[in-house]
């Protein structure tokens, strides 16, 4: 059994060095809801450094809202934004003689694809303008995924190992109790048994199927590299395989 444990980089938590010591994909901030081209720069050779797949973390240009606000933005809009962060990352990428290997969206884009059809189609379409062989990490059953295999795009369905879930397969929005789990017990516990079962147990305390590719631990969290070791090494005893996304 195989997974891909990826992180949110390149947003100035101070954490980055020791997150790519245990992660296997970074998704690195594109300089609007955090960073800069220079932090992206350092954050890409970073990731050169430790062998760690490089992705693009596009996001509303909300920089005072981290990313976590709906700016309420056409179709087109969002197109255009997505198409110009992820176009930029791949030319600081490539400068760096790194292909970038997947995007993934921040925050507010991020949930509000999982269920409008428009916004996940027009960053699809984004992803596709930009190189076809990007990967598009989504939600599992969220209209992203169903947006990016429409365009023909590979996708890859994104768990959370520090997210709370809904009983029907969502994050639960931020701003609500316990939908962030700092509980490290809690957490690699919730860890293995997603990767061995499928399945994580909801707020309300219902059992909802997880199928998933790839598994995310936030960067801002407080304490996340050492939770990202402490996952790591969860997995490779558990006889799971961690290896980035884009390696078949």
């Amino acid at each position: 059994m195989r997974v891909d444990l990826n992180a949110d980089v390149g947003e100035s938590f101070g954490q980055d060095p020791a997150l790519m010591r245990c992660i296997t994909s970074a998704n690195v901030a594109c300089g609007v809801h955090a960073g800069d081209a220079g932090i992206m720069r350092e954050t890409v050779l970073l990731a050169r450094e430790q062998g760690v797949a490089v992705g693009a973390h596009p996001s509303f240009p909300d920089r005072e809202g981290f990313g976590r606000r709906d700016l309420h933005l056409s179709p087109r809009a969002i197109e255009d934004n997505v198409v110009f962060q992820v176009g930029a990352l791949a030319a600081i990428a490539a400068a760096a003689g790194v292909r970038l290997q997947h995007v993934k969206p921040h925050g507010a884009l991020f949930n509000i694809a999982v269920r409008d059809r428009g916004v996940a189609d027009a960053i699809a379409r984004a992803v596709a303008d930009v190189d076809r062989s990007l990967i598009l990490f989504g939600l599992p059953g969220s209209e992203l995924i169903a947006a990016g295999e429409a365009a023909g795009l590979r996708t890859a369905r994104e768990a959370f190992a520090d997210r709370a879930y809904r009983a029907d397969g969502t994050l639960a929005p931020r701003g609500e109790p316990g939908s962030v789990i700092d509980d490290a017990a809690q957490v690699l516990a919730r860890v293995v048994t997603m990767a061995r079962e499928r399945a994580v147990v909801a707020v309300d305390g219902t059992r909802v199927p997880v199928a998933f590719d790839t598994l995310c631990v936030h960067g801002d969290t407080p304490g996340a590299a050492d939770l990202a070791a402490r996952i790591r090494a969860a997995l490779v005893a558990d006889g799971i395989e961690l290896k980035a996304i884009g390696l078949r």
